[in-house]
């Protein structure tokens, strides 16, 4: 199995990292009272590192991807990065809730490093998976979804042979890959793009496979895709 990322998303957009970290084995169910207390001083970080940040818009790892979803067609104020919407929940008061371990555990290192983070269930992924631009006549059916809603032409997709796994790069997962507690193989992508350093998606990477191999009991193995590794195999 292969992830790719289209050259054409180099060339629109300002220094594409993606850490990945592939999971096998993993035991996913029932819950961390260490990772749901990460959880809690992670969304305590964010509370602390936004006071006096008005709009949150123009906070920088904010920031570049409002930018980047303008790039590809899409109106950020109506369609949020996953990291944008996450934060927006946390500064309104909210907790984030308990999904499963690995659910809770890159959304933890999607607070503490204000990225966005995301997974697929790789037993329901067919063939090899791709970062590219949607032709526009994909299938997708949205988590707790059940109709079709292909992505528009020129939209940022990760894509499989079957259809699309995410929309608008981090803003909608596919329910078809989604993870669960049954979930034992998966794929989880931490991704940036500039100001954030590739120091930065080292040591996001490398915590996200720790904290993965500790509380799911699972094996792991990280990449880093970029523009000088654009396909990995795994």
């Amino acid at each position: 199995m292969k992830l790719s990322i289209d050259q054409r998303i180099f060339e629109t957009f300002e220094d594409p990292q993606i850490g990945v970290v592939v999971v096998r084995g993993a035991d996913n169910a029932g819950e961390s009272a260490e990772v749901v207390e990460l959880l809690r001083s992670a969304e305590e970080g964010v509370r602390q590192a936004f006071v006096g940040i008005d709009p949150i818009t123009t906070q920088p790892n904010i920031a570049v991807w409002r930018k980047a979803y303008k790039k590809f067609g899409v109106d950020p104020h109506e369609y949020r990065s996953s990291i944008e919407a996450l934060v927006r929940r946390v500064l309104k008061g909210g907790a984030i809730p308990h999904i499963n371990k690995l659910v809770d555990v890159y959304n933890y290192i999607s607070l503490k490093y204000l990225v966005p983070v995301g997974g697929e269930d790789l037993d329901a992924v067919k063939g090899d998976l791709a970062l590219t631009f949607a032709i526009g006549d994909e299938q997708f059916v949205r988590l707790g979804g059940t109709e079709n809603e292909p992505p528009l032409s020129g939209e940022v997709i990760y894509r499989d042979e079957l259809g699309v796994l995410c929309r608008r790069w981090n803003w909608r997962e596919a329910d078809r890959t989604k993870l669960t507690e049954g979930t034992r193989d998966a794929i989880l992508v931490i991704e940036t793009l500039s100001p954030i350093d590739l120091a930065t998606v080292q040591r996001a990477t490398q915590e996200l496979a720790e904290l993965v191999q500790r509380h799911c009991s699972a094996r792991t193995i990280s990449f880093i895709v970029n523009k000088g590794n654009a396909v990995i195999e795994f």
